[in-house]
């Protein structure tokens, strides 16, 4: 997604956080959107769809549609994606690990995208700990990309379920064996809400970011929110 919107950072990795843990059993309707704006430039977004499913208490899938939008093009589909997260670990270390897949065909160029890589969680009495890196890289496309590395991570307190609150980062950092200069490199974080409502056997969960940084190396302000319909 390097290059969405007219350069803006990868969409799901670059605004939400991977979180790897599955409801058994249910299915998910899930729905992202980001947006983000640049000092002198109209603001860009993408909306994103997909449907997913607990496989079992381990493994979670989702396939889902990205769209972008600008005011110039309006809105555009961008690509089709098959996200898998599968637990490593769960309960048997202070922390649980878990590995993080998603596949990315592209509609507009011939081509697909890979993202892979560990993702981290922790708790510390009410705390939440996460922290997550992957690779991403591009494949059968013009010119053909390196593999890159990014990250995110996360501090979450939780309260009440209808409201949690903390702090979300993300970040590009360039080759994953070579990384870009430090004024070359796009580093983002800022606070972050969340919650979720039950209703019997359904639930609702939502998360929203305000994030102040740098997108591709050029400042940048971001909104971002996330809803998920269990059922």
């Amino acid at each position: 997604m390097a290059g969405l919107a007219g350069g803006e950072a990868a969409a799901a990795t670059g605004y939400y956080l991977v979180n790897v843990y599955s409801d058994p059993g249910q299915w998910t309707l899930d729905y992202k959107y980001w947006n983000a704006k640049r000092p002198g430039s109209p603001p860009v977004g993408s909306p994103e769809l997909g449907i997913g499913y607990g496989v079992n208490a381990r493994w979670y899938t989702e396939i889902y549609g990205v769209t972008a939008q600008t005011a110039a093009q309006g809105t555009r589909f961008v690509s089709w994606n098959w996200q898998n997260d599968v637990l490593l670990t769960q309960g048997e270390y202070p922390f649980d690990l878990a590995l993080h897949t998603d596949i990315e065909q592209y509609r507009a160029r011939d081509g697909y995208g890979l993202e892979w890589g560990p993702a981290l969680q922790t708790e510390w009495w009410r705390t939440q700990f996460n922290l997550n890196l992957f690779f991403q890289r591009d494949y059968r496309v013009s010119g053909g990309d390196p593999t890159e590395l990014v990250y995110q991570w996360q501090v979450r307190q939780h309260w009440r379920p209808l409201f949690n609150f903390g702090l979300q980062g993300f970040g590009e950092l360039g080759r994953w064996d070579r990384w870009d200069r430090r004024e070359d490199q796009s580093h983002r974080l800022g606070p972050a809400i969340f919650g979720t409502a039950y209703f019997g056997k359904q639930f609702l969960k939502y998360e929203a970011a305000y994030l102040i940084g740098t997108n591709n190396a050029r400042s940048a302000r971001s909104v971002t929110m996330r809803l998920q319909l269990g059922f």
